[in-house]
């Protein structure tokens, strides 16, 4: 685990693993609204040391990416609540009877709940799940417009079979979050508050006991809450981290194929991106465009997303 997102500590992963093997229906219609990313050859990777060694964020390298599409904004409670109605789809944490909530969202007369090792704000709730975020008693009413979370890898594929699309590479994520930058930490360039200005949901204030709300949230925001970045995708960095197709590992970079690198060929951790709404510099600082998290494909807590990608997968 790390301490962005706890993992099922050694649960099984189950056979809806075999979903890596899923391709998307070429004739499947692209979503209105789906941002056209353009291929190149571009750079990915970070060596400004400002990352954890264990990450394995560099070295910089070039790779050759095809053009995708990818959808502006993360897949929201609403669009969520539609692929459920629709499908009948029973999430990993529906299937577990719980989730990881973060404690400083919970009530102060919660029932004691187990805390996770290495993270204790982190608390296994029972009854979280996407449409109870915070536990049996909590709604997404309201919430509608926020990132969908409390889903696996597992069930982002899922969603994404249904919707005709698929998740990004780790390559194509990077490369789109940049928004026409190169090297920098940020959609936006070096600064993480420019001018004083918030461009991302981040944890403000002393973490994890005094989040001072000074971005405007306490936890998720709308998915289209700030200003997107140069090829028009919002939040590609805080508010919810996002799952991509890849499996994890730390050495990659380091021997990446140039075409449409799409990770190890096999794995126990799949690769998440972008940080969270939890990210504070003393403890985390992967809210960039250049870190790497990862999480097993069955795990899920209330800072864990992900977003729809269209588009010919990476053989």
């Amino acid at each position: 685990m790390t301490c962005c997102t706890p993992d099922r500590d050694g649960s099984p992963v189950g056979d809806r693993a075999a979903a890596d093997a899923h391709r998307p229906d070429a004739t499947a219609p692209v979503p209105a609204g789906t941002v056209a990313i353009p291929g190149g050859d571009v750079l990915m990777g970070n060596e400004r040391r400002d990352g954890e060694p264990a990450d394995g964020e560099g070295p910089v390298h070039e790779v050759h990416l095809d053009a995708f599409g990818l959808h502006p904004l993360t897949v929201t409670n609403a669009r969520f609540a539609e692929f459920a109605d629709a499908t009948g789809h029973v999430t990993d944490a529906e299937r577990y009877g719980w989730s990881f909530v973060f404690g400083g969202l919970l009530p102060d007369d919660f029932p004691p709940t187990r805390a996770a090792a290495h993270a204790p704000w982190w608390r296994q709730v029972f009854g979280a799940d996407w449409c109870h975020p915070e536990g049996p008693a909590s709604r997404v009413d309201g919430r509608m417009d926020h990132p969908v979370v409390h889903v696996s890898w597992n069930d982002a594929v899922a969603y994404c079979a249904w919707a005709g699309g698929r998740l990004p590479t780790e390559a194509e994520w990077e490369h789109a979050a940049r928004g026409g930058l190169e090297g920098q930490p940020f959609p936006w360039g070096a600064e993480l508050e420019p001018g004083g200005e918030h461009r991302m949901n981040v944890f403000q204030g002393r973490f994890p006991a005094d989040n001072t709300c000074a971005d405007g949230y306490a936890a998720t925001a709308p998915a289209d809450a700030y200003p997107p970045n140069g090829h028009g995708l919002h939040q590609m960095t805080g508010n919810v981290w996002e799952w991509v197709g890849d499996w994890f590992g730390a050495g990659y970079y380091a021997s990446s194929p140039v075409a449409d690198p799409r990770g190890p060929a096999a794995g126990d951790r799949r690769v998440m991106r972008g940080g969270s709404y939890l990210c504070h510099a003393s403890y985390c600082n992967r809210y960039r465009v250049d870190a790497r998290s990862a999480n097993t494909p069955d795990s899920s807590a209330g800072n864990i997303g992900f977003r729809l990608a269209h588009g010919p997968r990476p053989a």
